[in-house]
């Protein structure tokens, strides 16, 4: 089993995130699961989602702890919580931030910056790094095609919306494929 933790702030689509990544799983012939860990926070405040991907059914049902990879939609969380607790030490992380930001210490090929927010506003006019972030954890990992994160951001936004979406999205993947040395998850 692979498990994901997203981290984000409300309002950048962090559950959306965990949703299309077990539906792009899904459509790969995995089980998947995805469910979002939030009381009542309003936009801004820090969001967790989580996703699982198997080639099982899969009957766990509490939050990922120790997650196999991670997705950091927001590089401010990085001094307020956590984010790296209980990452398995050859874990995958993807971290949306304009600048370079240090390797915390993985595994080579197990850590890429995206700048995901400028991807979003380049190609949908909305700082939202969600979709972005999929498509480079989608090259960073290889636990999805690319083609099935697409599929997914189709069949979950409207024509205008999901091209915006998929043009980010690609635009990730290529700017970790490119970054990328050989030996990804598959």
């Amino acid at each position: 089993m692979f498990s994901v933790r997203i981290h984000g702030r409300g309002g950048q689509g962090v559950v959306t995130a965990a949703e299309l990544l077990s539906v792009a799983a899904h459509a790969g012939g995995r089980y998947a699961q995805a469910f979002p860990s939030f009381g009542s926070e309003r936009t801004g405040a820090p969001v967790v989602a989580f996703c699982r991907v198997d080639d099982r059914p899969i009957r766990l049902r509490e939050p990922v702890l120790r997650p196999d990879g991670l997705i950091v939609q927001d590089p401010t969380l990085l001094h307020q919580i956590d984010v790296f607790a209980g990452l398995e030490p050859a874990g995958y992380v993807l971290l949306n931030a304009a600048a370079p930001v240090a390797d915390p210490g993985l595994p080579p090929g197990h850590f890429a910056v995206v700048p995901a927010t400028e991807l979003a506003l380049t190609h949908l006019g909305r700082p939202v790094p969600n979709v972005a972030l999929l498509g480079g954890f989608a090259a960073l990992t290889g636990l999805v095609p690319i083609d099935a994160v697409v599929d997914a951001i189709r069949a979950r936004f409207a024509d205008r919306l999901a091209d915006g979406n998929v043009a980010a999205a690609r635009a990730a993947f290529d700017l970790v494929q490119a970054d990328r040395p050989s030996g990804a998850l598959r």
